[in-house]
């Protein structure tokens, strides 16, 4: 469900509103932990509510009024709610009462949160959420310098978020959007250090386009299914979830994701659970994608290696790394080489083509270097061009993300190629964006061109081309897209006959009009020109 803009104005306003009511005792990156964790918290209160009043039936009360009237039914009751939407929130944590007991001021909030947020990470759910709210301290000197201003300070803030969301209307399935929304607004908001973990709406939708279109035709339309789909650095998981929201009415069978920073990794698990992605249908690993830390993607044995029809990413940028001389030998590496120290752009890109399934696409945004840079990155992207692995390259606009000013690149890779030409999009003109004053934007007409020109490998002066292997090959495996596709208009041709013909027609007007003009200075007595 797609959030309205008035909710998303009021959800604006009173997320920003509450900032301010806190500037000078929180930083944002730390308001935005706790107002995401409270989102969470309502999302998860809401749904398990809505699913006991369907499991009871006209038996429903509240749930802490049926807890203590039905003692002998709980244990079968819960059961029923892990089998059905597979988490329980015991009554006392529910959002409602939370809520109450910041109303009432109660000196119970403080200690109830923090028995909260540790139920919902080792209880709630079956599989294990350990960490959830690792970056949430209630004890911080942040929130107060004792209980009890902590207290106080965390009842206000839950006060103005519950009055919040509830005038906005902001409830069920909503409270995903407005997440995501939210998440858009402090990456806005914070400057670079946000902009890492959020990848903006329309460039998202770009990859999730791509990557679900059919691999080998691209033009017969989307694919019927996508059994498991990865984003190895997958930032707050909004890459993967409009995968699956491209998706919908075909399937995905499961969810892969991999994030390095704590906050992050924990903002995507909750950014899934609130898109009703159940625990069983996704995986997200904390861990470190260069040296390939998680277990289900270290299998030795090449027949039992995961492997996955979709693969969307967008990594750090240029990020220095540490390769050693084992890392020549790492089985996602050794057929092409290893990136240099000063970038691992093409560490990450080779991780997630190594598990790409042989019918999977893959699209990465990465700066433009890796597109002509020499070196040992030169070896890797000849060998990728020479394998007939990259299907097109797309040159964005500069401006477009909240980390960086670059102008970036999306690289679509795949192992099925029946086609020795890449496609070569430049969508960096400026009548493909609109101009804002912090950040570009690209408009829906935008994003529908760039993937109609990929789908069905359009050519269009200044915007498109195909290029063959052959004269990529010419060009020293430079894959510079300027160089494919320049933006510069083409000068008016000037026809010289043409030219000079008007130029001595001018010149018989000119002197006609003299004449006449002397005629004239001539009867008036002056002297004549």
């Amino acid at each position: 469900m797609i959030m309205t803009q008035n909710i998303q104005q009021e959800l604006g306003k009173t997320l920003w509103g509450i900032a301010n009511n806190l500037r000078g005792a929180m930083m944002a990156d730390d308001f935005r932990d706790y107002m995401l964790s409270f989102l969470f918290w309502k999302y998860l209160s809401d749904n398990y509510i809505k699913s006991a009043q369907k499991e009871l039936g006209a038996d429903y009360t509240a749930l802490q009024v049926w807890y203590k009237e039905n003692p002998n039914d709980t244990l079968l009751f819960e059961r029923q709610m892990r089998r059905k939407i597979h988490y329980v929130i015991e009554p006392q944590y529910l959002w409602d009462n939370i809520v109450e007991l910041a109303r009432t001021q109660s000196d119970d909030l403080l200690q109830t949160l923090q028995d909260g947020f540790k139920y919902i990470e080792n209880e709630s759910f079956e599989s294990s959420f350990k960490g959830l709210f690792s970056e949430i301290n209630l004890n911080s000197e942040k929130l107060g310098k004792n209980y009890t201003e902590r207290n106080k300070l965390l009842a206000k803030v839950i006060q103005t978020i519950a009055e919040g969301l509830n005038n906005s209307g902001a409830e069920g399935d909503s409270l995903g959007d407005a997440y995501e929304y939210l998440i858009g607004q402090f990456a806005a908001g914070s400057g670079q250090k946000a902009g890492e973990f959020y990848t903006p709406q329309m460039i998202s939708t770009i990859l999730s386009r791509i990557v679900t279109l059919d691999c080998q035709d691209p033009a017969s339309g989307k694919k019927k299914r996508i059994d498991k789909v990865l984003d190895f650095a997958c930032g707050s998981g909004s890459l993967l979830l409009n995968v699956r929201h491209e998706m919908e009415g075909y399937g995905v069978g499961k969810i892969y994701g991999q994030e390095k920073n704590i906050t992050t990794y924990n903002l995507a698990r909750m950014n899934m659970l609130l898109h009703g992605v159940k625990d069983t249908e996704v995986e997200i690993h904390h861990g470190d994608t260069r040296v390939n830390d998680w277990d289900i993607l270290n299998e030795q044995n090449p027949a039992k290696k995961m492997q996955f029809d979709a693969v969307v990413a967008n990594p750090p940028f240029s990020l220095r790394w540490d390769p050693t001389e084992e890392t020549a030998k790492d089985f996602r590496f050794n057929r092409y080489g290893v990136a240099p120290k000063s970038a691992a752009d093409f560490a990450f890109l080779l991780h997630g083509f190594h598990f790409l399934s042989e019918n999977g696409t893959m699209a990465i945004i990465l700066p433009h270097g890796v597109l002509f840079r020499g070196g040992k990155e030169e070896v890797i992207r000849k060998k990728l061009i020479e394998d007939d692995n990259i299907d097109a390259i797309i040159g964005l606009p500069s401006n477009l993300f909240y980390s960086t000013g670059i102008p970036v690149c999306i690289i679509v890779l795949k192992k099925c190629r029946k086609n020795d030409k890449i496609m070569f999009i430049n969508a960096s003109g400026e009548e493909h964006y609109e101009k804002g004053k912090r950040q570009n934007n690209l408009r829906v007409e935008d994003v529908n061109k760039i993937i109609d020109t990929y789908q069905f490998r359009k050519e269009e002066p200044r915007f498109s081309r195909q290029v063959s292997l052959r004269e990529i090959n010419e060009n020293d495996y430079n894959l510079n897209i300027t160089r494919y596709v320049n933006l510069s208009k083409e000068e008016e041709q000037i026809d010289l006959k043409t030219v000079t013909k008007q130029l001595k027609e001018s010149d018989r007007k000119i002197e006609e009009a003299r004449q006449r003009l002397n005629v004239y200075l001539k009867e008036l007595g002056l002297e004549e020109i």
